[in-house]
């Protein structure tokens, strides 16, 4: 059994490569974060294709995520994603970068 597990283990080693070998894996690199402060202007205005435009330049986000009332939304974290809270008539009520 001893030599099954030895075999299998040693296999498992032959298959990372050398440079990984006991080091930790380097973070994948961060993209650009958003800076939702500089929209506060737009609270109240009317959500559109133009204004989304506006706010992903003025936030630096490489994403943008409008969110209506009683939207199902994904929990994942993106720091580069501006995601924008819409009432019911679409107007803008707030912003967050997640």
């Amino acid at each position: 059994m001893r030599i099954v597990l030895v075999a299998a283990l040693a296999a498992t080693a032959a298959c990372t490569p050398v440079e990984m070998r006991g080091q930790t894996p380097a973070a994948a690199p961060v993209a650009t974060a958003c800076n939702a402060a500089s929209l506060g202007d737009l609270v109240g205005k009317r959500a559109s294709d133009a204004r989304a435009d506006v706010m992903q330049t003025r936030s630096g986000s490489r994403t943008l995520r409008w969110i209506a009332p009683n939207t199902a939304v994904t929990m994942d974290f993106r720091a580069d994603r501006l995601n924008v809270y819409v009432d019911a008539k679409g107007r803008i009520e707030r912003f967050t970068c997640a």
